[in-house]
């Protein structure tokens, strides 16, 4: 699929009684643990190789739609690594900006970020740039995923920090970063937001980039 085709949206789930939304709230904890292990599993051989792979076609999805603006993320718990790519970027003429929490309940902030440029570590424990140089919300993120579907609908923490981000209009254009095994199905709630494309490591995966 190309990068300007976007996945098709599933439809919103009917109204949930209190002890459905307990025991969904419940099955998604149990699917965010089982994926966190999943991710874990991963050797760190292949690993790199699959971080080296999902950062080229990131470089050529950038080349494609010429976004002089991109928000990417700084790894954590094992997400896809894409540092190298980035520098990449950054090197072509690329903005690169990294989200900041600047409220629990609050849509991400962005801050200018060059490759090489310290950075510090947040009260979540997130990277953020040593000097916040905020930006508006750039056109383009680059999501990570803890898990994502065939619909497009990603699993991530549980903060809600994307999904409040990406709800004001216009959209910017998203695309999820996970690996092919955190592929799996779960129906998306009614205030998910979902992404128009997902870049793996493989090129065979159903509705994936």
């Amino acid at each position: 699929m190309t990068g300007d085709q976007r996945i098709p949206r599933a439809s919103a789930p009917p109204p949930d009684t209190a002890a459905s939304k307990l025991a969904q709230q419940q099955d998604k904890a149990l699917l965010r643990n089982t994926l966190k292990a999943l991710r874990r599993a991963i050797d760190p051989a292949t690993r790199h190789a699959w971080d080296d792979r999902i950062g080229a076609r990131v470089i050529a999805w950038c080349r494609a739609h010429s976004h002089q603006t991109l928000g990417v993320y700084w790894p954590l718990a094992g997400e896809p690594d894409l540092r190298p790519a980035y520098a990449e970027l950054a090197q072509a003429g690329v903005r690169l900006a990294l989200p900041v929490v600047v409220e629990r309940d609050a849509p991400l902030g962005f801050a200018e970020w060059l490759p090489g440029e310290p950075t510090v570590t947040d009260r979540l424990g997130v990277a953020v740039p040593a000097e916040l140089r905020m930006v508006e919300r750039p056109p383009a993120l680059l999501v990570p995923c803890l898990g994502f579907n065939a619909s497009g609908y990603r699993v991530g923490y549980g903060g809600g920090f994307y999904d409040r981000t990406l709800a004001p209009e216009p959209r910017p254009a998203t695309v999820g970063i996970a690996y092919a095994c955190q592929l799996v199905a779960f129906d998306g709630d009614a205030h998910d937001v979902p992404l128009d494309s997902v870049i793996t490591e493989r090129h065979d995966d159903v509705n994936v980039i």
